[in-house]
């Protein structure tokens, strides 16, 4: 597919481009297209290199979304692109000029304080690194240090669930619940952690497991796929979470960031 029949945002800012980048992609999320392609500029610190990206931009029909704190390259973003009839989008000028608004208040006007190294950042860090190192059940001891901990069965999103709450900061483990294995002592331990069981209708679930079947190169009648097994699995999940009296969240037409979410809320008392 060549580059001109290709719809281009051009993602620019004068820190990594993270926020603008993530709002491109969500937006070209809605549209029923797998034509857009995302160029990232970062670390934008010359007037000139603005005038080349919007140049670019007009040259191949694109439009531009940026990030830029710095006032002479928002000034220089913005007559250029007027200039050349070039469409672009202040993602975070709106919300810093209701925030002036509406406090009273004036910006710092410095690139990248979303990745400042705070507390908040180190908080994260630990989170991950525990996600990790507590995941898929191997090490039982993560179980009463976690605050939050995950149980379901195999493919019900644990892994990448625990991994999207470290990045919010929130240290998760997860355990598999399978027939063969009884349950550890340390899940049933007192303790202020909050256990959320997942669990996904059995169609659904006999779909991804068969896909990933296929994915490794295993026939896909084999019994971790068949419907029969499901089922007693997630009957089996279904007792040790109510046996625990935990909350269920069912994953089946859920995205992460929504189970997240709600997991997060259950988490504010």
């Amino acid at each position: 597919m060549s580059e001109e029949r290709q719809k281009i945002i051009f993602v620019c800012s004068d820190a990594v481009g993270e926020t603008a980048d993530a709002v491109a992609r969500a937006t070209a999320r809605q549209f029923a297209t797998e034509q857009v392609k995302i160029k990232r500029y970062g670390n934008i610190k010359q007037e000139d290199e603005i005038k080349a990206i919007i140049a670019e931009a007009g040259q191949t029909g694109g439009f531009i979304a940026y990030t830029l704190v710095q006032p002479e390259l928002r000034e220089t973003m913005r007559e250029e692109t007027i200039r050349l009839g070039v469409r672009a989008v202040d993602v975070m000028g709106p919300m810093m000029q209701a925030f002036i608004d509406t406090f009273n208040d004036s910006p710092k006007y410095k690139p990248g304080l979303l990745h400042e190294m705070d507390e908040n950042y180190y908080r994260k860090i630990e989170a991950i690194e525990f996600a990790v190192k507590y995941d898929d059940g191997k090490d039982v001891r993560g179980l009463l240090q976690a605050q939050v901990v995950l149980i379901g069965v195999s493919r019900t999103s644990k892994t990448p669930l625990s991994i999207y709450l470290a990045h919010k900061g929130i240290k998760t483990a997860n355990y598999p619940l399978t027939i063969e294995v009884k349950p550890p002592q340390e899940l049933f331990a007192s303790s202020s952690r909050l256990i959320v069981g997942l669990t996904m209708q059995p169609e659904r679930l006999l779909k991804i497991r068969s896909e990933r079947l296929k994915a490794l190169g295993l026939p896909s009648q084999a019994n971790y796929a068949s419907m029969e097994r499901i089922e007693r699995e997630l009957q089996f999940a279904a007792d040790i979470m109510e046996r625990l009296n935990c909350p269920v969240i069912d994953v089946s037409e859920k995205a992460i960031e929504e189970t997240a979410g709600l997991i997060i809320e259950l988490l504010v008392p």
